[in-house]
């Protein structure tokens, strides 16, 4: 572990700055390979702050392995999940009902609202990989850059994921400053709906129209698979597909659910059912279970016998390598920039100024992002320094402390760059090169937090008018 206790904050910035400019250099100017670029200066890091040559490659394999813990088992079964669907024809299915159903020019505005549901009770990342067959066969039927369907969608899901329970970040933060959390998620509807239409959506489109992008041939085509192409059983039909988009998403909400009434006592937490159905609802669980249910609606029961499918699992898996040894080399460099206490340094700092709470509560949040990339733990940071100074303050009512939390919150999804693994999740999907994702999704994920903390500036104002 980096011995940072007797370092500068200064000097803790300059090296968090060189460190985020030269991987930006090596990937973008110099060519070489994010993956390599990024183990590179993980290492420089870790050694400039501190940390002993001896513990140095512990410290790396850590970062990356418990990143790819959490999000292997996710893209590969979203991989799967998502070829299946796509070359079964039921991605094409989906789009052509959504088509029907808001019209061909409000196809994207229709995929954004999908995902807006899709997305509030079920992690960004697992949403974005189950919906990218959907979000491809949009892109295909509008034409022109794949970003004019996908950011709609993300934008959708950073609004979810960022400010609302049952996501983790919010949760967590409500648990810490002691709000109510129905409160908070009423409060966060109300700053949420309009920071996805305007930063997500509107934004959106925006961005993907001034950045084109093909779209990836990543999860093949309807008709792409030989296996599948001989006596080739019509689509699937709409109720079998909406059966799979949603069932990992009950799973997923049952899970968050029952955790929620545990922390409430109205359900034992140790009891064998409930742990079951959590068990269940974990999200490698509930999308393994939905892989199986794809593998027999939209192979087995449709005439494919198991060697094509075989192929066909191999020839998902394939393509997302990259992607996975990008995700866990972000977690990595994440991972070395979380244990330099870069982050901590300049929070307290942040503390000291003497800053009203609901600003302190942002820029906190903003500095552990842009510093290890997890909007989780940045939020959840944010709040356990600042609990505190809640506590001794005192006397805010539950709006006033809903909306403490969602500054929080807000400030936890600005600024995703190179040391957050969604980052190179979402680049690694869409194909995009590093500098299009910093122009397109950053600044994306950058207006949907800022624009949600000035919504909860104006509702805090608010507020101290009534109260």
């Amino acid at each position: 572990m980096a011995d940072t206790a007797n370092l500068p904050m200064a000097w803790l910035l300059a090296i968090a700055v060189l460190s985020i400019a030269t991987l930006l250099f090596l990937i973008i100017r110099v060519r070489l390979h994010a993956v390599l670029a990024l183990i590179l200066v993980s290492a420089a890091t870790a050694l400039a702050t501190g940390t002993p040559p001896g513990e140095l490659v512990p410290l790396l394999i850590g970062g990356l392995g418990s990143t790819l813990g959490e999000v292997v088992l996710l893209i590969g079964f979203g991989a799967i999940l998502g070829r299946l669907i796509e070359v079964s024809g039921g991605a094409q299915v989906l789009c052509d009902g959504l088509t029907r159903l808001f019209g061909e020019r409000r196809a994207p505005l229709a995929l954004s609202v999908a995902s807006l549901l899709f997305g509030f009770p079920i992690f960004l990342d697992a949403a974005f990989v189950v919906m990218l067959p959907i979000i491809f066969s949009v892109a295909r039927r509008m034409g022109g850059s794949v970003l004019l369907a996908a950011l709609p969608a993300t934008g959708a899901f950073l609004a979810m994921h960022a400010l609302l329970p049952p996501h983790p970040g919010p949760v967590a933060a409500t648990q810490l400053v002691g709000a109510d959390m129905g409160v908070v998620v009423l409060t966060g509807l109300l700053v949420a709906l309009p920071s996805w239409y305007v930063s997500g959506y509107l934004l959106g489109r925006w961005l993907g129209a001034r950045h084109f992008v093909p779209v990836p041939a990543l999860l093949g085509a309807p008709g792409a698979d030989e296996d599948a192409a001989e006596d080739r059983p019509a689509p699937p039909r709409m109720p079998v597909l909406l059966f799979l988009l949603l069932l990992p998403v009950v799973l997923i909400f049952v899970n968050t659910g029952l955790e929620t009434l545990a922390a409430a006592g109205a359900v034992a937490k140790k009891a064998l059912w409930v742990q079951s159905l959590q068990a269940l609802g974990e999200t490698p669980a509930a999308l393994l279970i939905t892989v199986l249910a794809a593998l027999y609606l939209l192979g087995w029961r449709r005439r494919n016998d198991g060697a094509s499918l075989e192929r066909l699992i191999d020839r998902a898996l394939a393509p997302v390598c990259t992607i996975i040894l990008l995700t866990g080399a972000g977690g990595m460099f994440g991972t070395v920039m979380a244990e330099s206490k870069i982050g901590d340094a300049l929070a307290d700092g942040l503390d000291a100024m003497g800053l009203p709470l609901l600003v302190a509560a942002f820029l906190i949040a903003v500095v552990m992002r842009v510093a290890q990339g997890s909007a989780t733990v940045a939020t959840t940071t944010a709040a356990g320094l600042l609990a505190p100074a809640v506590e001794a303050a005192g006397g805010h009512n539950q709006f006033e402390l809903a909306l403490i939390v969602l500054a929080m919150c807000a400030g936890g999804i600005v600024l995703s760059h190179v040391n957050d693994s969604g980052f190179w999740l979402v680049r690694g999907f869409l194909e995009m090169d590093t500098k299009t994702t910093l122009r397109t999704w950053t600044v994306q994920a950058t207006a949907v937090g800022v624009m949600a903390f000035a919504l909860v500036c104006l509702l805090y104002a608010g507020s101290a008018l009534v109260f």
